[in-house]
């Protein structure tokens, strides 16, 4: 198998080892054990108890996505490392605990899939974006099952309005609209990672790019509703014209992780109305002259989507603090251990 056709690229080559090493993706992970695509095909894999033992966190262990270094033990590849990655799509693990989860990995373009029924939820949308941007992969919406909307025109128009210059696609498998033109962002063996809540069509969306029916989908009684999970792991699945998609189980919740990048992107037109402010330090509520009050005086900027913004730096102040506490904590740990 092709390692260009896996979406191998001058990144990784600059960033590979040049040993007498292989090199392979990561396709499947499950716990510890791992399929990854190779020049020799699809193989099973497992990491060295080295590299295990060393890791810090999840994040230092392969993830679905990941390029890796392997060597070869008869059938088995046994990992040796993972290289650098390009771009990540991550999340804090659910719960109380402060860690991160990477859900996929050198991914080019991230849709968001969002069906137009009770799922359509504009709050959720920037937290996604938020965090596709701050991992360095480009965002495109997909507004699923169109059928079901009455006025999509009003909707886009919605959407629009918190996904400044994102591409927004419109599809619907009942009517069997959309999905040609979202071959375009393949081209090149180009890596999308797919992403939404359950029953918003992320598996029939995938099974139309592929071209048969891969993935099992909900029933057709749930096609209005929200749906049950039908993917229960994170899978890399290669589209038989080129490009290289990442399935993934639907997300309940979405906490932020880091977002600071992708904030301001995300919201690049509140930015704009705060640089307006007269003070540097204005926090937009009774300040004179405050650019944000003025935008929400004239109908420029929607007070839901303020709140959002304002909640959403909370949380990223607040994982900021947890993450250097954590980090301060290990270091203390280490060092302990050495004395």
């Amino acid at each position: 198998m092709d390692l260009i056709r896996l979406g191998w690229n001058e990144f990784f080559k600059k960033e590979s080892t040049g040993s007498n090493t292989f090199y392979g993706r990561i396709s499947v992970e499950h716990k510890s054990l791992y399929k990854i695509f190779t020049e020799f095909g699809e193989m099973k894999a497992v990491v060295t108890g080295k590299m295990k033992f060393n890791s810090q966190s999840s994040v230092d262990l392969p993830v679905v996505g990941d390029w890796v270094v392997f060597t070869k033990e008869n059938d088995l590849a046994v990992i040796q490392e993972v290289l650098p990655r390009k771009s990540k799509f991550s999340r804090k693990v659910a719960g109380i605990e402060t860690s991160e989860q990477i859900v996929a990995s050198n991914i080019d373009h991230l849709f968001i899939v969002t069906s137009l029924n009770q799922d359509l939820n504009l709050r959720r949308l920037e937290r996604y974006l938020t965090l596709a941007w701050d991992g360095g992969a480009n965002p495109v919406i997909i507004l699923s099952k169109a059928d079901l909307a009455d006025d999509l025109d009003e909707i886009i128009t919605q959407v629009e309005t918190v996904a400044w210059g994102v591409p927004i696609h419109v599809t619907s498998s009942l009517d069997d609209i959309g999905f040609d033109e979202l071959g375009e962002y393949f081209e090149g063996n180009k890596t999308i990672a797919v992403l939404g809540s359950s029953g918003v069509g992320k598996s029939t969306l995938i099974n139309k790019l592929l071209g048969n029916e891969v993935l099992k989908v909900s029933e057709i009684g749930e096609y209005k509703d929200k749906g049950k999970h039908t993917t229960t792991h994170r899978e890399l699945l290669l589209l038989p014209k080129g490009g290289i998609i990442i399935d993934t189980p639907g997300m309940r919740e979405i906490q932020i992780w880091e977002g600071s990048e992708g904030l301001e992107k995300t919201f690049a037109d509140v930015e704009e109305f705060a640089m307006n402010c007269k003070f540097s330090d204005c926090k937009h509520e009774s300040e004179p002259n405050c650019g944000i009050n003025e935008a929400l005086r004239n109908g420029n900027l929607d007070e839901a989507r303020l709140k959002s913004y304002k909640k959403l730096q909370r949380e990223i102040a607040y994982q900021e603090r947890k993450q250097n506490e954590g980090l301060h904590k290990n270091s203390k740990n280490r060092w302990k251990g050495i004395c």
